[in-house]
């Protein structure tokens, strides 16, 4: 690929990064989507395709099967009406707020599929590669971009284009050859993309495999597996959480009392507990703030486990690597000599499922203190035993981070690409 100094033979836009072949090929032109795309209007009406053949749009995943992304059937559903669509077509969400609203039907295995009237579709003219069209709309600048003049504001606010305007707009385009040329090589980063993803999720499923074997289960006092040179060892040692560490919880200072915040006391809520060792934090308190509340300062090591929240959060553990105070909402595990806290961290965090198992009754699935202390909780007395699963599946935490950083590192490689591979409408080529 050349710089943008090596421009175009013809008059048009050119992108900063051109490949070899086309350095003195035209620029690019700035063309309606309708003269890319025609709508295609072939509905399912012999009922050639059934339930099993739906199709999905999604953000996240792409153009994929229904029943295998939502897990469940579709039998009974009428699709007497549905589009029937191919390979290359392109399907439009009619959400312009939804991420990723345009999807291309691709690797469906070679077969014809059928998607919700609630969607529209458009097949691709003979001088449009579709998945160019794909890559060029996942940049959140050209999507913004070419939705903005289009879409226009119905009731209730929504936000709506009709299906004759989704074509509408402008986008640029190369020669069809270019666009190959340009789709291909970032399917080529997407597959490198998607196969260091699976490896970090495998990664991720090997320790929690891992974990399952080394520590005890719900309503298990023993692990299934122990290193070989503790297999003659004593078993494990089992108590309710409450007998064996103190547990306590935090507090708030007054918010209106602009003199108990800001200070240097590093005050910890739930938001930033997720098996993590916590090193910093958002927010600070004073010494007043602390005399003040039942906000009390922790020691390195502490364990939090987070007691409130109906998403994610609540049943997430996190360890203290400085000295911190925390809210309510944290229940502290305080540290004792003869217990690992790495241990222990692991441990609380293999049984994140169990935790979220837990709740009070009542309007809300709030776990307590009186419920994390009556939780049982099984070690050996050995430390060197407890050394070596907390080593162990820390080696194993390193891996997964080096290789998430490789996934992060290629999606930043794949967006600088994509900026030097596509021109924006409106910069200045000269």
């Amino acid at each position: 690929m050349k710089s943008d100094a090596a421009k175009g033979g013809g008059a048009g836009l050119v992108p900063k990064r051109r490949f070899p072949e086309f350095w003195n090929a035209n620029g690019w032109r700035v063309t309606r989507l309708n003269s890319l795309l025609i709508e295609a209007k072939h509905r399912n009406r012999s009922l050639e395709l059934g339930p099993a053949d739906v199709l999905s749009v999604s953000g996240e995943y792409g153009c994929v099967n229904q029943i295998e992304l939502m897990g469940r059937s579709y039998a009974g559903v009428t699709v007497k009406d549905y589009h029937v669509v191919e390979n290359g077509d392109v399907v439009y969400t009619k959400s312009p707020l939804k991420k990723n609203p345009f999807g291309i039907i691709k690797e469906n295995k070679g077969k014809r599929g059928i998607v919700s009237t609630l969607y529209a579709v458009y097949r691709p003219l003979p001088e449009c590669y579709p998945t160019y069209l794909d890559h060029f709309f996942s940049v959140d600048y050209n999507l913004n971009s070419y939705l903005q003049p289009i879409v226009r504001k119905g009731a209730k606010n929504d936000m709506k284009v009709n299906n004759a305007d989704v074509l509408k707009g402008y986008i640029c385009v190369p020669d069809i050859s270019e666009q190959q040329k340009i789709a291909d090589c970032l399917d080529s980063v997407d597959a490198l993309i998607a196969v260091q993803g699976r490896k970090v999720e495998a990664l991720k499923a090997h320790k929690k495999g891992l974990m399952q074997q080394l520590f005890p289960q719900e309503g298990e006092t023993q692990p299934r597996l122990r290193f070989p040179e503790f297999r003659g060892s004593e078993e494990w040692s089992s108590d309710a959480l409450g007998n064996l560490f103190d547990v306590t919880s935090g507090g708030t200072p007054e918010r209106t009392k602009e003199e108990y915040w800001n200070g240097a006391i590093p005050w910890i809520t739930t938001s930033l507990v997720n098996f993590n060792i916590i090193t910093e934090s958002a927010e600070y308190i004073t010494d007043s703030g602390l005399k003040n509340s039942s906000a009390k300062i922790f020691p390195v090591n502490t364990i939090l486990l987070a007691m409130y929240g109906q998403g994610k959060t609540r049943g997430q553990v996190a360890m203290l690597g400085i000295k911190a105070a925390t809210n309510q909402a944290c229940a502290a595990i305080l540290p004792r000599k003869d217990i690992n806290p790495s241990f222990v961290f692991l441990n609380l965090g293999s049984r994140y499922d169990e935790l979220r198992g837990l709740s009070n009754s009542g309007g809300q699935e709030n776990l307590s203190q009186g419920l994390i202390k009556a939780l049982s909780f099984s070690f050996p007395s050995n430390l060197v035993e407890q050394q070596r699963i907390a080593d162990c599946l820390t080696s194993l935490d390193d891996l997964i981070a080096a290789e998430s950083q490789k996934l992060d590192r290629l999606k930043t490689h794949k967006k600088g690409l994509m900026q030097q591979l596509f021109p924006q409408v409106g910069e200045d080529d000269a």
